[in-house]
């Protein structure tokens, strides 16, 4: 399990992720995000082990996490989902994934062929402003990391143009 900050870009702050005894795992360079749309995602020693950053030109929101160097995955949000937001965390190869639930309020899966890999709840920890993020064994918990990442960015873009929106009218 991984404990992760609530709300970590409102402002471009630096934070952590932990794990569950509360060990710093992962450093995330939140600073980047507004010069670059990109994050990047460390190990304890500083060195870069994945990033996450946004396609400019695309039809829906679409994020890219690269692990490595190497591209692990895109996130995108489905077109037409009624009465739910669900996003595809797209892999090489034929074993998308899927998040799917409240994701506004960080309470959701992510799912591969219909088994549960990944749950993200706020519900598990008495923390305020923080969630956990639950991953099965045999999956890369960078990948769900950066995709849980890849979301929270897309839903604060998202809420930024309605604010905005709102203004304009």
């Amino acid at each position: 399990m991984y404990v992760i900050r609530e709300k970590f870009f409102s402002i471009g702050d630096d934070f952590d992720v932990l794990d569950e005894h509360g060990n710093k795992v992962f450093h995330v360079d939140g600073k980047v995000l507004s010069v670059r749309n990109k994050v990047v995602i460390e190990d304890p020693s500083g060195q870069e082990v994945a990033t996450v950053h946004r396609h400019l030109v695309a039809l829906r929101a679409t994020y890219e996490i690269r692990i490595g160097g190497e591209k692990a995955a895109e996130v995108r949000k489905k077109l037409f989902t009624p009465f739910r937001e669900k996003f595809t965390i797209d892999v090489p190869g034929p074993d998308d994934l899927e998040m799917k639930g409240d994701l506004l309020d960080h309470e959701y899966v992510i799912e591969r062929g219909g088994e549960e890999v990944a749950a993200v709840s706020k519900r598990w920890l008495t923390i305020r402003d923080t969630y956990a993020v639950q991953v099965a064994a045999g999956i890369e918990p960078l990948l769900i990391i950066g995709s849980v990442l890849a979301l929270d960015l897309a839903l604060d873009r998202e809420r930024e143009r309605d604010k905005k929106n709102d203004e304009d009218n």
